[in-house]
């Protein structure tokens, strides 16, 4: 029905901008549903891979991109293509790219071909890796896949903004925060919010009063599977009352509204943002009866398990169909009489949405063209090529064939270029004529140049690299001042903390009690609460609170209190924070410090040694295993001055043992990916890190009585491992290796191994086969007995070393058994 509404002359002006602002709205929604339509035929027709789109979810996007300012970010999913482009970050042209997996960062900027279309992000960073001033630009971190996975990540672009109002001394940090002005806006799916990350988060950001704003874009179904199925009374607002802010407690604002109706959602959002940016309350804006009129996917229909009654209806409140109603039937009224109208017919909406499909099927076309023209090039350079050798060679026939297959391939991709100039060249790799080099040198081109394309950028190549941080030895006064490890810590932190105002660390037990190790010992009081804090038990958004301050510009210090507990966060590390720079191609980075303690525990759940999964699962985060407490010291300080996320595992033994006490606080630094040889020998090298040094130096104590000389590696870090191929130096020199671990047989001790064996190359020096000396394949039963036959003991390091000198050399070593 038409609005009567009076306005005065004075209003006009303002009705003509409004006009303007609700037709170009009109104008993104339409834009955004043809990239989905025409975008789903370029996935059935072969030329992309798969696609996910944002249809059905257009209306509300626009008015959480109307409360959406500079400074802010999204930590959402991917569906929010809508939001993307009426936020000016995303355009037809690059949706396109990204759905043909473009690899070039200039026509895919969200990730240069390395995600599916749907995944967007912004650049943090400059070309040289530095940060950009993220207040004057509107930010995305970039998104994952795993439902409910942008949920702890949001977490801490939300806990920034309140460090940055509250916490003295980052005044300076106007390239990150307006005093702490910033909201972090959420998105996900209703039956995302089953996922135990999203209650995790939601609960979590309760506790912590952060500006941040949740939607939850609800269509009734997750996949095929409806509501009932997966959240109690079919609603997440509903079963979240209890979050709802009361005087005197902390909470949340909650908002229901429709998906279809603009004009509330854009008044819902306004007054999140305001609540969100000025009172740093968290806000849950549940967003009912929206509609996904392509069904979930391009792998299904949604004609399979939706009933006619509901895709009648979901053709009804499709939210672009009600919002062009809306502007049909609008109309205003002057003090004059005079009617004021969006459109005054039909017939304008409708050049409106021709022009709309027009630029997306331009877009469409020219991201195709610029994806194909580089790859056209090369195939045509690779018939030349193949064309020439065929000439050549005795096998002309069977080159002729790769050749004329490659080029009757319409739609060819680098792939097919490589296969035929391969499989050729093994056809000629017994002859020898000019043309054969000249295919050698196009196919390790093509090879090299797919390794910037697909594998760059995994861990920082800029100049702020953690690994180009030069060492520096601690430095000790004439009379030595030994000391429980434990205060070597505690004092280094003491350094960081007044040398570094953005650091901040935050963990179980980390706070009040200065953590369970006392490593932090009375650092809250000196430090307050936002910088030395306690967290509830909940390691996921442990690690997402470190993730989010840390693309922030913040350096937080996540603990986990002990290294099993990790378990719980894995999925966090690998998938969001491993993966971070390699996945916007270098233009978002997260140097996040996680720190926890591990290593010669006794039982089951607190054995500390699941090192072969973690090192396998978060390939773009350093692992770094000090012996000892003043080689983690100097690792902080080292991932202090770098630009990378780092795991560091302090020996959870080794608190009360006695160390000297350095003088050069918060300065040493243990260099990264370097080993240590903590002693010499002729013998045998024994490669090992952390608390199982002290056996292994025990062990050969005992074999020096028997004539067996040892020489000790400590591996120091396993992400990287020794980058300047010391290792191999040793074997050399002993022409034995043995690798002993904690973990799991075939866990990092098998990582080792390949490394010296196989990446220097230390085979060709072996006189005996190289072995490993791991725990169990069990976890470490309960007790001191339990670990004694679990994990390696000095006894058996002891007779797996004279075992490998008894068959070299059985005369002289004895069999013991």
């Amino acid at each position: 029905m038409a609005q009567k509404i009076e306005v005065s002359n004075s209003q006009q002006l303002s009705f003509n901008d409004f006009k303007t602002e609700v037709l170009n709205d009109y104008r993104i929604a339409r834009i955004s549903r043809e990239c989905s339509l025409l975008g789903r035929r370029e996935v059935l027709t072969g030329k992309a891979k798969f696609g996910i789109f944002g249809d059905g979810k257009e209306v509300p996007q626009l008015a959480m991109a109307k409360a959406f300012k500079n400074g802010d970010f999204r930590s959402g999913y991917y569906r929010d293509q809508t939001f993307m482009m009426a936020i000016g970050q995303l355009t037809p042209q690059q949706f396109f790219a990204g759905l043909y997996a473009h690899t070039d960062i200039n026509q895919e900027p969200m990730s240069a071909g390395r995600q599916m279309g749907g995944h967007f992000a912004t650049h943090s960073l400059d070309e040289n890796g530095n940060w950009k001033n993220l207040t004057a630009q509107k930010n995305s971190s970039s998104d994952i896949s795993p439902t409910a996975g942008q949920m702890p990540r949001l977490l801490g672009l939300a806990q920034a903004s309140k460090i940055y109002r509250n916490v003295k001394g980052l005044e300076n940090f106007t390239n990150f925060s307006n005093n702490g002005n910033e909201v972090a806006w959420g998105t996900i799916g209703n039956a995302s919010t089953s996922e135990g990350l999203f209650f995790e988060t939601i609960n979590a950001a309760g506790v912590l009063q952060v500006p941040m704003v949740m939607s939850v874009w609800d269509d009734e179904y997750g996949i095929s599977v409806h509501a009932r199925h997966q959240t109690t009374k079919e609603s997440i607002s509903e079963i979240l009352k209890g979050f709802q802010k009361e005087n005197d407690t902390n909470g949340y604002e909650i908002f229901i509204v429709n998906g279809w109706d603009y004009v509330k959602l854009v008044d819902t959002y306004n007054k999140a943002a305001e609540i969100a940016r000025t009172q740093h309350i968290p806000v849950l804006i549940h967003v009912k009866e929206l509609t996904q009129p392509q069904g979930h996917s391009t792998s299904g229909s949604h004609e399979r398990y939706k009933s006619a009654e509901r895709l009648e209806w979901e053709q009804e409140f499709d939210c672009i169909a009600q919002m062009r109603n809306w502007i049909l039937d609008f109309e205003l009224t002057d003090e004059n009489g005079d009617v004021l109208r969006f459109v005054e017919n039909e017939d304008e909406l409708k050049e409106l949405e021709k022009a709309a499909k027009k630029e997306v099927s331009t877009a469409k076309r020219d991201a195709w063209n610029n994806f194909v023209n580089d790859i056209k090039s090369e195939v045509n350079e690779a018939i030349s090529l193949l064309e020439k050798v065929a000439q050549k060679s005795s096998n002309a026939a069977f080159i002729t064939k790769y050749k004329n297959d490659l080029a009757s391939i319409a739609e060819p991709i680098r792939k097919d270029i490589l296969v035929a100039c391969r499989k050729t060249l093994r056809l000629i790799r017994e002859e020898n004529f000019a043309e054969k080099i000249t295919l050698q040198n196009f196919i390790k081109t093509a090879i090299d140049n797919a390794a910037v394309k697909y594998s760059a950028h995994l861990m920082s190549e800029t100049s702020q690299a953690t690994q180009k941080v030069a060492a520096v030895n601690p430095t000790y006064a004439d009379d030595k001042n030994i000391v429980d490890a434990r205060l070597i810590m505690r004092d280094n932190f003491d350094a960081i903390f007044n040398k570094y105002p953005e650091v901040l660390v935050f963990g179980e037990d980390a706070g009040h009690i200065g953590d369970v190790n006392q490593g932090l010992e009375g650092l809250q009081e000196k430090y307050g609460e936002l910088r030395v804090s306690d967290t509830g038990i909940r390691e996921a958004t442990i690690l997402g609170q470190g993730i989010g301050m840390a693309m922030r510009g913040l350096r937080p210090i996540a603990e986990i209190q002990y290294l099993d507990y990790l378990l719980y966060a894995l999925q966090i590390m690998s998938d969001d924070l491993a993966t971070l720079r390699y996945r916007t191609f270098g233009k978002q980075k997260a140097p996040l410090i996680i720190r926890t303690r591990g290593h010669r525990l006794e039982g089951i759940w607190h054995s500390g040694s699941p090192m072969g999964g973690i090192i396998n699962n978060i390939r773009g985060i350093h692992v770094l295993v000090p012996r000892n407490m003043t080689k983690a010291a100097g690792f902080y300080n080292t991932v202090l001055e770098g630009d990378e996320p780092a795991l560091i595992v302090e020996c959870l033994n080794g608190y009360r043992l006695k160390e000297e006490m350095p003088t050069n606080l918060g300065e040493f630094k243990t260099p990264i990916g370097v080993v240590e040889t903590i002693k010499e020998g002729t013998d045998i090298t024994i490669v090992s890190y952390g608390s199982t040094l002290r056996i292994i130096e025990e062990a050969a104590k005992d074999l020096a009585q028997v004539g067996i000389d040892v020489e000790i590696v400590d591996a120091q870090s396993l992400l990287p491992f020794d980058i300047n191929q010391d290792t191999v130096k040793s074997v050399a020199k002993t022409n034995r290796l043995l690798v002993v671990d904690e973990d799991v047989p075939g866990g990092a001790s098998a990582y080792l191994l390949q490394e010296i064996v196989e990446n220097q190359n230390g085979y060709r020096h072996l006189d005996s086969k190289p072995q490993t000396l791991t725990a169990k394949a069990h976890r470490p039963a309960y007790s001191t007995d339990g670990d004694y036959f679990s994990k390696p003991s000095a006894e058996d390091v002891f007779e797996k070393v004279y075992e490998i000198m008894h068959e070299a050399n059985p005369a002289k070593f004895k069999s013991l058994y």
